[in-house]
């Protein structure tokens, strides 16, 4: 292999091949100019609802989506579910009890938690409504959409975001409405969220022993946690 193509390999970093840009102002902005804003929604326990609940729910969330005149993705998360903590927190409570009786309660409790996590994975869901902005939006043809990277963009960084800001807003807050109404906690996604949301996509193994610090998080730093 020539120098220069082992130097090039050795200093490639894997951001190089990540489709994200950066992300500013509560917006990512990927690599060919599109942009997107995150909504995360909280779930709500279907099961638990009684049939005309259930069936006034969908009939609902079938308005919401025939109603939009707007493209959007929706995104279910499944990730495994760290309990360490919570366990630690019983231990200290068994620990800080003064009740023998509640005490042992707590203790019985937390061996039934620990039995479980042994036994199966404990899961966690999140749901996210993708908002996008195409670069076609900005007057780029499908053509130059294909090849255009930031680098070659005709239009700067600071261009495009303005522009993916006043597209956006209006549909966030159409979203904010519609979803409110349901009953669901609904919110967009800041800036610190979306770096940790990309970073535990990006590294599952990981996510869960480190934490995305930064003062400004207009350039995110990984640290270990402590």
């Amino acid at each position: 292999m020539p120098n220069d193509l082992l130097k090039t390999a050795i200093t490639g970093t894997t951001q190089d091949h990540l489709l994200i840009e950066d992300i500013i102002d509560d917006i990512v902005i990927q690599k060919d100019g599109s942009c997107c804003s995150i909504l995360q929604i909280a779930s709500v326990n279907f099961d638990l609802l009684s049939e005309k609940e259930q069936a006034a729910l969908v009939y609902a969330y079938s308005n919401i989506l025939n109603s939009l005149n707007f493209t959007i993705q929706i995104l279910i998360r499944t990730t495994t579910k760290d309990i360490s903590n919570y366990v630690k927190n019983l231990r200290k409570a068994e620990g800080e009890e003064s009740s023998p009786v509640l005490k042992e309660r707590i203790k019985k409790y937390q061996k039934f938690i620990e039995e479980i996590v042994k036994k199966h994975d404990i899961l966690s869901k999140s749901f996210y409504v993708v908002i996008p902005f195409s670069p076609l939006e900005l007057g780029l043809s499908q053509a130059q959409k294909q090849v255009s990277s930031l680098r070659n963009n005709p239009y700067s960084k600071e261009y495009i975001l303005e522009k993916a800001k006043a597209n956006l807003a209006p549909k966030i807050d159409h979203l904010l409405r519609l979803f409110s109404r349901l009953g669901l906690e609904i919110s967009i996604m800041e800036t610190k969220q979306l770096i940790n949301l990309f970073y535990g996509i990006y590294n599952p193994e990981t996510a869960g022993v480190q934490k995305v610090k930064s003062l400004s998080y207009g350039t995110p730093i990984v640290t270990a946690k402590i």
